[in-house]
């Protein structure tokens, strides 16, 4: 069994409004790729959300007075506080430089995912403006893929929006599933039987976010470039997913 990322070149800096299909179509043909059936793109949540216009500035934005209290404890920016409060179902952690929230989408997550990082709009000192996560990145993902599947006459592809996410027992982000189209996001291996016939019974693997991850340290951090990673080899069948398959009830979440 191979599994193969390989990025996709030539990604021009995105602007609201792109289209991110044809982007996508004509970085696969200058790397030389033609879709196959199976063949999975794995997309930065960054170039996502600048196609659809989610970019902000803060100088627009009104802070309540929750978002005032919310600042001084953390020590952020009221404005930049306000958009995390209006991304967020609720407020879980927060203390001088973090603020940690329930994302609108059902995922936790520092800031509700908001980032300065290599982010620029029209106007306005740059600092000043920042980029909110996709309205509803699975929407998203199904879009893109009905695009490129209409586009490529491919039959099986899957499309999988990801961003970094930190986490409650280990240090450092690693990349997470945010968005998914096409592919599972939970296998569950429950009832097969390992090497020695033990019949497992708890397993159940993230197979969205172990791809995220791995297309991550090929995307990288800061000033690579290369927001599509293209995959072939994808270990489990291919199906209709969302990202609700892995969000962990609360019932079930023992560090709220």
């Amino acid at each position: 069994m191979t599994l193969t990322l390989t990025p996709l070149v030539d990604i021009p800096l995105v602007k609201p409004g792109d289209s991110l299909a044809q982007i996508i179509l004509l970085a696969l043909e200058h790397t030389e790729i033609v879709l196959q059936d199976g063949d999975i793109l794995v997309i930065a949540q960054k170039i996502v959300s600048k196609a659809e216009g989610r970019l902000v500035n803060l100088e627009s934005v009104i802070p309540t007075e929750r978002a005032f209290d919310l600042a001084e404890k953390t020590q952020k920016d009221p404005r930049f506080v306000e958009l995390v409060l209006q991304e967020s179902r609720s407020v879980l952690r927060y203390r001088p430089g973090t603020l940690i929230v329930e994302h609108r989408q059902g995922f936790v997550c520092a800031n509700a995912g908001i980032d300065h990082s290599n982010v620029r709009g029209e106007g306005g000192a740059p600092e000043d403006w920042v980029l909110l996560l996709p309205e509803n990145a699975d929407e998203s993902a199904r879009r893109l893929r009905a695009e490129l599947q209409s586009a490529t006459q491919t039959g099986s592809l899957g499309v999988l929006i990801i961003d970094s996410h930190g986490r409650a027992w280990r240090m450092g982000t690693v990349g997470a599933a945010i968005g998914l189209a096409g592919l599972p996001g939970l296998v569950d291996l429950r009832g097969k039987s390992d090497l020695f016939g033990y019949q497992l019974r708890v397993t159940q693997v993230a197979a969205a976010d172990e791809l995220a991850a791995a297309a991550s340290l090929i995307m990288g951090q800061a000033a690579e470039g290369q927001p599509v990673v293209h995959v072939r080899g994808f270990p489990f069948t291919l199906r209709e997913g969302n990202l609700s398959e892995l969000i962990r009830p609360i019932d079930m979440d023992l560090f709220r």
